[in-house]
């Protein structure tokens, strides 16, 4: 399957800062060998010990058994990391025991070639469901050989090994100040459909140097996924696999924060929130055949949790996401989004606004509405759709794409 690239990938893979205390590699186990492909489709990152680590995974009842292990590991270790393994090409959800008899033979490959712990291990599948691997050990094997080339991060090549659909590698890092000590943030993701809270198709890993206690890290991790990965949305469709954790090693020398009242808490926060913000915006950019990159802004509800869902409504809505790709500045089907959403509304006081060009007021269309002005917003490669509910002060914003024949293309062949 040729992918066309996204209109929105970068020209160049971002440099991303040197974070202390991991080493890692990337190399190819031949997931893709049977299409005739090659390329890389495995990374294995190595902690040092002390490094804490927090996740949040897909809230689908057929979870794969790499995130059910993930889920295992975290509470049984007790947020300590000491090594991740990723692979795309298989998903390794829905595969009854060979599912789990893969992970074990993986995690046996990790805890003796390394000497961890197995609770600190965790790992990551992506790619078909339900196909079991014919050898357990296929990962497992591959292991030894990988570790003994691990080294400073190749970021590119890790961020190119897990991806299935994506059309470019996506990256984010930063390094910041806290309490005179420089601290490095570096993250990659994949994911391009199958996109939708709670999580979406996507496997995200933040890497920082600073130390951090693993339970206040588990809740600011929940509190930033709120609004970042699990306000992104392409399709509707939440995967069998999502991922997203933080591993924090402590290699910067500083103590561990161990508080909220903590003077660099507030640091930490807003470089992890900018970190995962940046890579959730980079996975619909890169949606699937996507061409428009649309934020929806929903003010006026009755509750955060009110605006989020007439906002998902109005993202979601495969009349609205076709409107979006043809530039046809239809406001009736955003009128019809927030109705079906069957939130509180005061219809009234209903109002829309495609950028700063007001489409509707008064639960009526604006009096000075303008179609020329309102389509040649939709005509722009980014927009925003803004609406006002009328009932209360509680908003929310959700990303998302238009909907192409290139999305159709892709899923039509995506097993060949």
């Amino acid at each position: 399957m040729k992918l066309t690239p996204s209109p929105f990938a970068p020209r160049s893979f971002p440099a991303l800062p040197d974070v202390k205390g991991l080493r890692a590699a990337a190399g190819s186990r031949g997931f893709y060998a049977r299409r005739g492909i090659e390329r890389d489709d495995v990374f294995l990152f190595v902690f040092d010990e002390g490094t804490t680590c927090a996740g949040v995974y897909t809230v689908s009842n057929t979870a794969s058994a790499d995130v059910r292990w993930c889920r295992e590991a975290l509470s049984a270790g007790g947020g300590k990391a000491r090594a991740l393994v990723a692979h795309s090409g298989n998903s390794n959800a829905f595969t009854g025991p060979k599912g789990v008899e893969k992970n074990e033979a993986t995690l046996k490959a990790l805890t003796q070639t390394l000497g961890v712990p197995k609770s600190a291990c965790f790992l990551a599948a992506t790619g078909v469901i339900g196909e079991p691997l014919a050898d357990p050990n296929f990962v497992g094997a591959f292991l030894p050989g990988l570790a003994g080339r691990l080294g400073p991060p190749d970021w590119e090549a890790c961020a190119r090994a897990f991806m299935t659909t994506d059309t470019f590698p996506k990256a984010s890092g930063r390094t910041v100040d806290l309490a005179g000590v420089p601290t490095a943030f570096a993250g990659i993701a994949k994911g391009s459909g199958m996109i939708m809270p709670n999580m979406a198709t996507m496997l995200s890993y933040v890497f920082t140097d600073a130390a951090i206690a693993p339970a206040l890290l588990q809740d600011l991790l929940a509190d930033i996924t709120r609004v970042t990965f699990n306000a992104i949305t392409v399709d509707g469709d939440t995967s069998t696999s999502d991922t997203l954790m933080v591993f924090a090693t402590g290699a910067s020398g500083a103590p561990p924060i161990e508080t909220r009242g903590d003077a660099r808490f507030a640091g930490f926060a807003a470089a992890l929130h900018a970190t995962c913000l940046d890579l959730a915006l980079q996975v619909v950019k890169d949606g699937e055949g996507a061409s428009k990159f649309v934020t929806v802004r929903v003010e006026g509800a009755v509750s955060e949790l009110s605006a989020k869902t007439v906002a998902c409504h109005i993202a979601n809505s495969p009349l609205i996401k076709t409107a979006m790709a043809a530039g046809d500045a239809n406001w009736g089907r955003v009128v019809m989004a927030v109705g079906k959403s069957l939130e509180p509304i005061v219809m009234d006081e209903l109002a829309i606004w495609f950028d700063d060009v007001q489409v509707a007021k008064g639960g009526a269309r604006a009096p000075d509405y303008d179609e020329a002005a309102a389509s040649a917003v939709f005509a722009r490669p980014e927009f925003t759709i803004r609406v006002h509910l009328g009932v209360d002060a509680h908003a929310a914003t959700v990303w998302t794409c238009d909907l192409t024949h290139g999305y159709v293309d892709i899923n039509g062949a995506y097993r060949t």
